[in-house]
């Protein structure tokens, strides 16, 4: 879809699409989270609410980093086009994530709806400015980049040494903890992205990760449930694959 879909889905969503912010379900989980009700006032006064459709593309890689985004709801591959042309997915982001935080004047990375997503969007300039006037907002922002750092890390193990269930176990219990962590169900788990991406994420094939969910599956580790959402049935064991026990 190309940006001028999204910015009609801006204009659509300006038009009340959007649940104001006091009654928004991550709220608690966002970057608004320390807020009261009058520093609130302020960033929403900066702040366009934006709708994604499945396979939106919300920014590119170099494409100047003018805008964050606060995720409501949806879901957000973000992702590197190699110099083969090949795509390198880094990362999955849900309710309550920023996206597109950089200390560079491009963006490092692309951004891609994997479904229906709705985002606060925020002009930089205007944030930074901000954050120098609300010290909570500074802190809440540093946090969130350090969930970033954690997440780049946790990737990197995955394409470590692990075997292809080993990547998998751990795919699914990093899943589950960040939906925990924001407040939403950890199990089952939901995948909305397609198998070609989470291979692209582990380093795998399509084929292997189809076979090793299959495997799992057989095993009774896991249970594949309608709405491609997986049921974590042996979650100790699933630890003990991911090295977390």
């Amino acid at each position: 879809m190309s940006w001028f879909a999204l910015q009609t889905q801006e204009c659509n969503a300006k038009a009340g699409l959007i649940r104001p912010c006091n009654e928004c379900a991550v709220r608690e989980y966002s970057v608004c989270a320390p807020l009261d009700p009058a520093e609130q006032a302020r960033v929403v006064q900066i702040m366009s609410p934006i709708e994604a459709g499945n396979g939106t593309t919300i920014f590119d890689e170099s494409d100047p980093a003018d805008h964050v985004f606060n995720i409501t709801s949806g879901a957000v591959k973000v992702y590197k086009l190699l110099a083969d042309g090949r795509r390198a997915i880094t990362g999955f982001l849900f309710p309550g994530d920023f996206l597109g935080l950089t200390y560079r004047e491009s963006y490092a990375f692309s951004a891609e709806a994997l479904e229906a997503t709705k985002l606060c969007r925020f002009p930089r300039a205007k944030l930074e400015r901000l954050l120098e006037e609300m010290p909570k907002l500074e802190r809440r922002l540093l946090g969130l980049a350090s969930h970033e750092l954690a997440a780049a890390q946790d990737q990197m193990l995955l394409l470590g040494r692990k075997t292809a269930k080993e990547r998998l176990a751990s795919f699914l219990i990093l899943l589950s903890n960040a939906a925990r962590r924001h407040g939403r169900q950890g199990d089952p788990v939901d995948l909305p992205m397609g198998r070609g991406d989470i291979a692209d994420y582990l380093g795998l094939t399509i084929e292997t990760v189809s076979r090793t969910f299959t495997q799992l599956k057989r095993e009774g580790t896991i249970q594949l449930l309608e709405g491609n959402r997986v049921h974590l049935a042996k979650l100790e064991r699933l630890e003990a694959l991911a090295g977390l026990s």
